[in-house]
């Protein structure tokens, strides 16, 4: 089982998705989370689910810290630094954004989302692989939201594309509650790799 905790990295959507339940779910993880006492490290956006989950965490005292790149805050109905969303730290670039992220993150959780919340899933579970961090992450499948993946992620297993260990690096659940509990009761894959990255990688491990 891995250590609880501290910094909670969330993938999440600048959308609010159609299904209500969505935004319900990330107001509920962000005031789970501040429950918890855990801090949110995220996308930085002020809409949609992420403007949801960043609220909520402060509503209920939470800390939050946002990575935004500056093409992307130009966009934002609030484009300048607002308490209400916590914390903001404005990058050049997307590399530079998921950097930070997953070096503050001790964990990760992802609300539905669109292509980017996918991208940024699918790359920090290819770095536990990897074994450049052996962090928890849990896909939180809303209303069947995530059931594709899912059924994905089996069938790749069972064509052999990932190593049968390997396909429980992606740990799901169902509700917000459900999801902070997989990520404390995590267990690492035995399948993962042992790749000597000889202390380049930027990331904190959440083992050490």
């Amino acid at each position: 089982m891995t250590p609880s905790p501290r910094t909670v990295c969330v993938f999440c959507g600048s959308r609010p998705g159609m299904d209500p339940r969505f935004l319900e779910a990330a107001r509920e993880l962000g005031r789970l989370i501040s429950e918890r006492k855990y801090d949110v490290v995220y996308g930085g956006g002020t809409i949609g689910a992420m403007g949801a989950l960043a609220q909520s965490t402060i509503e209920h005292g939470g800390r939050v810290h946002g990575i935004i790149p500056q093409a992307i805050m130009d966009t934002e109905v609030e484009g300048g630094i607002s308490d209400k969303y916590g914390q903001r730290t404005v990058v050049n670039d997307m590399h530079t954004r998921k950097q930070i992220m997953e070096h503050e993150a001790d964990a990760f959780i992802a609300l539905p989302g669109g292509y980017g919340t996918l991208e940024e899933l699918f790359e920090i579970i290819t770095w536990s692989q990897l074994g450049i961090h052996g962090k928890p992450i849990v896909i939180l499948n809303i209303a069947g939201y995530y059931d594709g993946i899912m059924a994905w992620l089996k069938k790749s297993v069972k064509e052999g594309f990932v190593v049968e260990d390997n396909g429980e690096i992606l740990v799901e659940a169902k509700s917000p509650e459900e999801a902070l509990e997989k990520i404390e009761s995590y267990q690492l894959p035995k399948g993962r790799y042992s790749l000597n990255w000889n202390g380049l990688s930027p990331t904190k491990d959440f083992d050490q």
